[in-house]
């Protein structure tokens, strides 16, 4: 018997696949990437583990969730719910090709308000349409038996009664079978961070959803100019090869001409008047005094062309801030 477990790498996936593993079942980890989070801890505890992991990218997804998500957002700009209930119907379509026979989760009820209390737990099977084929074995001797159950495929009472926020139990049994290499429980969604859920927001707000869009939010300063023009400016020399490297297609790359100075990415809807009013941001942060000129140079998306601006005041570049 195959089960094909969702392996997050925190500790709670690790313990649910470790729980099936000491039943003699044979699992697969499969692990969900987005501009959002990565696969990374998933690999290492993978290897931990002893087991195949599969990685799937769901960006285009869950930017698809974030105009909208059935059942809301938490605190910030994370669909939590919607989101759980994706991977898990992922999951699902990829039983047969993987050889499994039911999916497991390292849920605990009433762990996280919303989306793993028990309402948040009913929903995403609801919504994934797992009819029965979802195991969730921490908390399994609390929830009704699913199919792996009452089928006798996996031993119900092996499984666990966690409940609550507390994870005492979960580190006593990682230390009871050596389990090491997991990330912090606080770890993992860029969409539960405040700052990066108000870019975010901004993006979304404006229309301008996008994977390339989207990437940029890690890095640089970030600064709305006007209905279409989103500006990102680098902060450090790492930072200026990130947007060198990332700059989407049909955005302009910008950076100041015999000055040192950052390099920015501005979206590619932006007037000749935007184009300006970025160009003095990114004066604003080049090597040269208030009452200089700076050249700046933007070139991308089919257009290439050279500005003398004054830097913008450090006052009014922060009223652009996001």
């Amino acid at each position: 018997m195959r089960a094909l477990a969702l392996l997050s790498g925190g500790l709670d996936s690790s313990i649910a696949v470790r729980l099936m593993l000491d039943q003699g079942l044979e699992v697969v980890g499969v692990s969900f990437e987005s501009p959002f989070f990565d696969a990374k801890g998933a690999a290492e505890a993978a290897e931990e583990l002893g087991i195949e992991l599969v990685v799937v990218d769901i960006s285009e997804d869950i930017l698809r969730i974030l105009l909208a998500p059935k059942h809301g957002f938490g605190k910030h700009m994370n669909p939590c719910i919607d989101c759980h209930a994706l991977m898990v119907r992922r999951a699902l379509a990829k039983m047969e090709e993987l050889g499994a026979s039911f999916v497991v989760t390292g849920e605990v009820v009433g762990q996280r308000p919303k989306s793993q209390m028990r309402f948040g737990l009913e929903a995403v099977e609801r919504e994934s349409a797992a009819a029965g084929l979802l195991l969730r074995p921490l908390s399994a001797k609390l929830l009704p038996p699913t199919i792996p159950e009452q089928r006798g495929w996996v031993d119900r009472e092996k499984l666990l009664d966690l409940h609550g926020r507390t994870r005492k139990p979960q580190f006593e049994f990682a230390r009871s079978c050596g389990l090491e290499r997991f990330k912090s429980p606080a770890g993992g969604c860029l969409l539960a961070d405040e700052n990066y859920s108000r870019a975010l927001r901004d993006l979304r707000d404006h229309g301008q959803l996008s994977v390339g869009a989207v990437r940029l939010l890690k890095t640089g300063r970030q600064f709305r100019i006007s209905e279409r023009a989103k500006l990102v400016v680098g902060r450090n020399q790492a930072e200026n090869a990130t947007l060198s490297e990332l700059t989407p297609e049909g955005d302009l790359a910008l950076r100041a001409i015999d000055r040192k100075g950052p390099v920015a990415v501005l979206a590619g809807g932006a007037s000749d008047e935007d184009a300006r009013t970025a160009a003095a941001i990114v004066a604003s942060y080049a090597d040269a005094g208030p009452s200089d000129e700076v050249r700046v140079q933007l070139r991308g998306g089919g257009r290439a062309l050279e500005v003398t601006v004054a830097p913008l005041p450090r006052d009014q570049v922060r009223a652009f801030a996001i």
